[in-house]
């Protein structure tokens, strides 16, 4: 029969057991989650999240508004006037995007550098003297 210390020795060994199988799986983990935002970051250097969450809510207000449309109803008042909303506020997200050195700005300033665009985007970029081309 084992004695007292016997048994507390084989619980300790069993938990560390345990915790070691427990690191393990938080060092996974840790290292999964790293990647993933590593991969968001990539994504928000070219459009910010806020700016794709509201361009999506934006288009699934369109898409309800074409529900109605499809089946010869009209659209209700409610959802014009969120989709007005969604139209001033989208203008707002663009100019906040367009102002000195902010996302879309950063974004045209490096598509600039780039050969073989389609469309000049040095030409909405501020000149040296403050104004945009």
């Amino acid at each position: 029969m084992a004695t007292e210390t016997e048994r507390l020795t084989t619980a300790i060994e069993e938990m560390n057991a345990h915790l070691k199988n427990a690191s393990g799986f938080l060092q996974a983990i840790k290292s999964m989650v790293g990647e993933v935002v590593v991969y968001m970051k990539d994504a928000e250097s070219e459009v910010p999240e806020k700016m794709r969450r509201f361009i999506m809510y934006m288009h699934d207000v369109h898409d309800v508004m074409n529900m109605y449309s499809e089946q010869g109803h009209v659209v209700p008042d409610y959802i014009l006037r969120e989709a007005e909303r969604c139209d001033d506020r989208y203008r707002h997200l663009l100019k906040e995007g367009n102002t000195d050195l902010g996302w879309i700005e950063r974004v045209r300033a490096d598509m600039s550098k780039q050969a073989g665009n389609r469309w000049d985007h040095s030409r909405l970029l501020p000149t040296e003297k403050g104004h945009r081309g």
